[in-house]
């Protein structure tokens, strides 16, 4: 058995502690909003509600799913989500691709990468921004939420790393064969990068999921609104009109009800898919920051 010392005890003991109060950080708010969403008008007002649902009633994911505006701004939150990590990972790909050559086999590799890095330190600025997309006729479009966010430098460097792991004899045997640079991409590069793809398809996934401020900016129509930014303008702006809730209802359920039914079920998506891509997590990030 391997030998343990009182300070590796200690440690792994503190760890431990450490790691379940900060899962319960994490998970705790998560089920007190579920519990909100599964009781009564009565208990959510009075603020009984913990962890467990008081009143139990579905009444509230009823009236959501009969929210047209919500099911809309879902939708769109979808069609954000799919395009955006589509052509994000397709641009980041081919971009790491051509980068990760040595600068004998791409000239002026090392200004070209100069050049991305600069664009994380340094932006144009909020007003900058919007003048580009409304001259580019992009305001109220699903395009000025996905163009301006589609490089991720920082995920660029990751599967740029990654790809330097790839022996470089894989890629000379293609050659070889007659392949040219996007076939050699496309069946070499790729099949063995599914660790760190699927790292960055999950980066990139819950950045559009979760990103609200953009909507907010770009979409001047309310009906335009990804989730993210309905619920934040549901919650900020506190109107229970925006959730579908009347007066001829709000005896049965409360808004806060309402508002906790639709934010769990806009984290369902994420909370379904990171399992699966859960296994590539820390694979993929370790092997794409081995190399610099």
């Amino acid at each position: 058995m391997r030998y343990r010392s009182k300070g590796y005890t200690i440690f792994t003991f503190g760890n431990t502690i450490f790691l379940t109060v900060l899962s319960l950080v994490c998970i705790l708010p998560l089920l007190h909003v579920l519990a909100l969403s599964f009781s009564s008008r009565a208990a959510a007002t009075a603020n009984l509600v913990n962890f467990w649902p008081v009143g139990f009633t579905t009444d509230a994911y009823a009236k959501t799913i009969g929210n047209t505006a919500f099911l809309h701004s879902l939708r769109l939150g979808a069609e954000r989500t799919v395009l955006g990590t589509v052509i994000s990972m397709a641009v980041i790909t081919m971009a790491a691709y051509s980068l990760s050559k040595t600068s004998h086999r791409f000239p002026g590799r090392q200004i070209y990468i100069w050049v991305f890095v600069f664009t994380m330190l340094f932006s144009g600025g909020l007003i900058p921004s919007y003048i580009l997309i409304s001259k580019l006729h992009m305001i109220d479009t699903m395009w000025a939420l996905i163009l301006p966010p589609a490089v991720s430098v920082w995920n660029m460097i990751l599967m740029l790393n990654f790809f330097r792991t790839v022996p470089l004899e894989l890629e000379e045997a293609a050659l070889i064969d007659g392949a040219g640079h996007l076939r050699v991409l496309w069946s070499v590069y790729l099949p063995v990068s599914m660790p760190s793809i699927a790292t960055l398809s999950l980066f990139t996934m819950v950045f559009h999921w979760n990103s609200w401020f953009d909507g907010m900016i770009y979409m001047s129509n309310p009906n335009k609104y990804p989730l993210a930014t309905y619920l934040h303008s549901m919650i900020v702006s506190d109107n229970l009109s925006r959730i579908g809730v009347t007066l001829e209802s709000i005896d049965n359920f409360s808004n806060r009800t309402v508002k906790s039914a639709q934010i769990f079920i806009g984290a369902l998506p994420i909370l379904f898919v990171y399992p699966f891509l859960q296994k590539y997590f820390v694979k993929g990030i370790v092997l794409g920051s081995v190399k610099t």
